[in-house]
């Protein structure tokens, strides 16, 4: 998927990767699309739901070894 934007959260633990997330979406233009790279599982459970909860688009999770890669698209400020 082509991301306009990266987001290194390797290592990172539940809440981190999803707090990290609410202040790139903050700098980002409505329209724009966010990769999140984890290695945390929760992110699995924890993005979808951030993305209800604010309102931004889920477009959803790759899996490749080790690595999550979740996609979320600003829709709203």
């Amino acid at each position: 998927m082509k991301a306009d934007h990266t987001l290194d959260c390797y290592g990172l633990l539940c809440p981190m990767p999803i707090i990290q997330t609410a202040q790139k979406i903050k700098q980002m233009k409505i329209g724009e699309v966010l990769e999140v790279l984890s290695t945390d599982k929760g992110i699995l459970e924890d993005m979808p739901a951030w993305c209800r909860q604010t309102g931004q688009e889920f477009l959803g999770i790759e899996q490749e070894e080790d690595v999550f890669k979740a996609y979320v698209k600003k829709i709203r400020e």
